[in-house]
């Protein structure tokens, strides 16, 4: 008998897209990576149907850029040297910071929202029934994360470039470094947000929840405010969680080299930056195989 797929969003959150097994015409149920890739474009589709999660993950913080871009135009240029050299605007200095809080909100608070959801309306309960494997499940969870998170940093990019002029780097290693900075940050904040889906304990509590944490960190770890600014004992803590990493790395790829006198420690510490994304990742992972279940426990 042939299952039949589950429409995105039918009898769960907005995110409920992953389709139950369909077997072929010989009655072969498809393999573990193949309903994986295929529950991809049903995730993609559930969450582009979604106008909130697009606004507050996807396109936020393209807005937030362009409200500090315009709002912050008339006070001049950041950093400038003693010669009058080296300054960058203020949409220049905020692109870093967005783009790893885009990571954030599509890894953490999309994933852990959409998770908890899926869980309390009882979607993930009927998808434990089933054939589907838990490996097919989070392939199509993880692809439309780091689909949706390419995009999102190729149109932040784009955006910073046409309506504020954003000089880009032009030396290839800043482009790789890029790179590697975006594959650990979604790979970690992707198993975060699966760790911290098991935190609310009902649909309703999932975005009061995961909301405030996400939101804090942005403010403490150099997005909202100028990572220098802030008390030494609030960098200090803000050192203890990887969003303050992450938009350290992002900080070494799109601002100039003597901006780095600001940080911490008065370096990009490239080094210490994947060493704290590498050890989230794997607190993530742990933390996910701990306590994922297809329903909560009574």
């Amino acid at each position: 008998m042939t299952n039949k797929a589950i429409p995105a969003g039918e009898g769960a959150g907005a995110g409920a897209s992953a389709s139950l097994p369909r077997t072929d015409a010989g009655g072969r149920l498809p393999g573990i990576l193949e309903s994986g890739v295929r529950n991809i474009g049903f995730e993609l589709r559930g969450y582009f149907r979604s106008p909130d999660a697009v606004f507050f993950t996807f396109l936020f913080p393209l807005v937030m850029l362009g409200i500090f871009g315009v709002a912050f135009q008339a006070s001049g240029e950041v950093g400038v040297r003693e010669d009058g050299t080296g300054g960058v605007t203020m949409a220049a200095y905020y692109l870093p910071g967005m783009a790893a809080a885009g990571l954030l909100l599509i890894g953490v608070q999309n994933l852990a929202t959409d998770i908890a959801r899926e869980r309390s309306d009882g979607w993930l309960r009927r998808l434990g029934g089933t054939p589907l494997s838990p490996v097919s499940y989070f392939i199509g969870k993880v692809g439309m994360i780091l689909v949706t998170a390419l995009a999102q940093l190729v149109l932040l990019i784009v955006f910073a470039v046409i309506a504020f002029q954003v000089d880009l780097p032009t030396e290839p290693e800043l482009w790789l470094r890029l790179a590697w900075l975006f594959g650990l940050g979604i790979v970690a904040m992707s198993l975060l947000g699966v760790a911290l889906s098991a935190l609310p304990r009902s649909s309703r509590s999932a975005t009061a929840v995961i909301l405030p944490v996400v939101l804090l960190l942005q403010f403490i770890s150099g997005v909202y405010l100028q990572f220098s600014m802030l008390p030494e004992w609030l960098q200090q803590v803000a050192s203890l969680f990887p969003l303050k990493w992450l938009a350290q790395g992002m900080r070494s790829v799109f601002l100039p080299g003597h901006f780095e006198l600001q940080e911490l420690g008065e370096s990009w510490d490239l080094g210490l930056v994947a060493l704290n994304l590498v050890g989230w990742l794997v607190a993530g992972l742990v933390l996910s195989l701990l306590t994922f279940r297809w329903q909560r426990r009574s």
